[in-house]
């Protein structure tokens, strides 16, 4: 099979656990790249981040973000923008949930958390992130790309149970790390994000390569031709998908690895 596209989430997977692209696998995609093969970022993370990363690769390329929520072209276009309804924003945002857990919406391209989270700024230093605290009512009565909850592994995993027996009919459920629960519009996701862009592009799922570790990945993973899993990854992905490989983790250059092998980039230092 000749792959014409190759798709990778970010945190977890192209992003090290510094929150940096490895030199190694930014020299392997690059390499690539020249050679015909497309690349693209699918992320949960909102655009201006990943435009951040894709920027930094000297790629001119789509971009899919919010987990499918939006997607823009080559030049920055928005080609993609599915929000939550008004109505179903207001009830996450009102949902009871514990002291510990955080509220958050990306709108458009801005992240609104309600208060500040102990090592958040540090984080945000590291990874690129931009947020702004504000009183998150004042966007009850307004559409929104994603609501997500940030906490505890545990508090999350009994959050997700109890949300989604009140909202699995009404919106796209799914959990980015063990410590977020996401909410987008019924029906969107990465992979529907994908094939409106494999449309446009003219290539065939089976033409594509994938990278993910988390369970917003799954459904793009059981879209494409060739998918793999991180080693690092969320063990429910890997239970989920037995019989996808798993490769090398995201701090020992898991996609770079792949990518040479596949492509056979052997000499690319020499």
């Amino acid at each position: 099979m000749k792959y014409k596209l190759i798709v990778c989430d970010m945190d977890g997977t192209l992003l090290t656990s510094s929150h940096k692209i490895s030199e190694h696998t930014a020299n392997i995609i690059k390499k690539i790249e020249d050679s015909g093969v497309k690349f693209m970022i699918a992320t949960g993370r909102p655009y201006l981040d990943a435009r951040h990363y894709r920027d930094s690769l000297e790629l001119r390329s789509y971009l899919i973000t919010s987990n499918g929520a939006r997607a823009h072209d080559e030049d920055n276009n928005p080609i993609v923008v599915e929000n939550i309804p008004k109505e179903l924003v207001k009830r996450l945002l009102d949902y009871k949930v514990g002291k510990d857990i955080h509220r958050n919406i990306y709108l458009n391209d801005d992240w609104i958390i309600e208060y500040e989270i102990d090592g958040l700024v540090e984080f945000h230093k590291e990874s690129g992130y931009g947020f702004n605290i504000d009183d998150l009512s004042k966007y009850q009565n307004q559409e929104v790309a994603k609501v997500f909850f940030l906490g505890e592994n545990k508090e999350i995993e009994d959050l997700e149970k109890k949300m989604k027996k009140d909202f699995k009919d009404e919106l796209s459920i799914t959990v980015s790390s063990p410590f977020c629960l996401e909410f987008m519009k019924k029906g969107v996701n990465k992979a529907e994000t994908l094939k409106k862009v494999l449309k446009i592009l003219d290539i065939k799922p089976e033409e594509v390569i994938a990278f993910g570790d988390s369970m917003n990945d799954y459904e793009m993973l059981s879209l494409v031709g060739k998918p793999f899993i991180m080693g690092n990854a969320n063990k429910r992905l890997i239970e989920a998908l037995p019989n996808v490989e798993v490769v090398g983790n995201n701090n020992e250059d898991g996609i770079g690895e792949k990518l040479q092998e596949i492509f056979n980039v052997k000499n690319l230092f020499n």
